[in-house]
């Protein structure tokens, strides 16, 4: 080692190295005390570290996001259960030969469903091409999954870019969808922390139909901007005839429950190039060479 990195050299070898180094005593020792505390794992998972634990699961996507230069996400929400297309078709036939009404409408609505899978789809797409074209890369993130969060991962992952998964460990068994690029495919226990990594980034959300899971994650990013705790920025809401039926958001006005300034909050639209011209008007003011530059900053919320 020449002087000038002697110089530099650590004072103190890494938390890894001597982790690694005690591990090799450990195996004397079975009951596992002495074992360094950050590197037992039975230890981390107490009750009582619950606290340190939610701080890791909010530190780890947000240092691994900081290496690889992750500045700018469109957050993509959306049911799970919505499918492309073709396995829709697939859903319907079998349906038919099975002769249950029931089972062929359900069926048939699901095909109808169908096309905003391929909305989702061609959206992720735009993003990713339109936002490297302007020359400042905007990241596709969905929560990993399948539907809806496959749609906009592939659609990122077809125009050869990109795209993040943040994935949620649930009871019953969910993989994260193929489209994700590896390195950014996260898997959080808290479902709090991941909903603050949704928004810690994006310059824009938009929300395809979907469920209780869909609902709390919209409405949670409304409530936040509604009251400030969160800038502004645009919110999508995909299929008006889907939102106008299950969420009645005039009434809410009309009982008093909102404002009617609050409906300003988000935007119907219908298609993918919809919805990409408005968050690009929404950014650049008509000056397609700004995309996104007003949002570079991430906001811990």
């Amino acid at each position: 080692m020449d002087s000038h990195k002697a110089l530099k050299a650590r004072n103190f070898p890494s938390a890894h190295e001597e982790a690694r180094t005690a591990e090799e005593l450990v195996e004397h020792y079975q009951n596992g005390a002495y074992r360094m505390a950050f590197a037992d794992t039975e230890f981390l998972l107490r009750e009582e570290l619950r606290p340190i634990r939610m701080q890791l699961e909010l530190l780890k996507p947000e240092l691994v996001q900081r290496d690889l230069k992750v500045e700018s996400t469109i957050v993509i929400f959306g049911s799970a259960r919505i499918q492309p297309r073709d396995k829709a078709l697939e859903l319907l036939e079998a349906a038919r030969e099975g002769g249950d009404a029931a089972a062929i409408h359900r069926a048939e609505k699901r095909v109808e469903m169908s096309r905003y899978y391929e909305e989702a789809r061609r959206f992720g797409k735009l993003v990713t091409e339109g936002s490297r074209d302007l020359g400042e890369p905007v990241i596709v993130v969905t929560g990993g999954g399948p539907g809806i969060m496959e749609a906009g991962n592939r659609g990122a992952h077809d125009a050869g870019g990109p795209s993040m998964g943040l994935n949620i460990a649930l009871p019953f068994e969910q993989a994260p969808n193929p489209y994700i690029t590896p390195e950014l495919c996260f898997q959080f226990h808290y479902f709090a922390i991941r909903k603050m990594h949704f928004l810690m980034r994006s310059v824009a959300l938009v929300c395809f139909p979907g469920g209780f899971g869909t609902f709390d994650e919209l409405f949670e990013v409304l409530t936040l901007t509604q009251t400030g705790k969160s800038r502004r920025r645009p919110i999508l809401l995909f299929g008006r005839d889907f939102w106008g039926k299950v969420v009645n958001f005039e009434a809410l006005v009309e009982a008093g429950m909102i404002g009617p300034e609050d409906l300003d909050l988000f935007h119907f639209v219908e298609t993918a190039e919809e919805a990409w011209e408005v968050i690009k008007h929404a950014y650049t003011l008509d000056d397609p060479t700004r995309v996104a530059r007003q949002a570079k900053t991430p906001s811990a919320g």
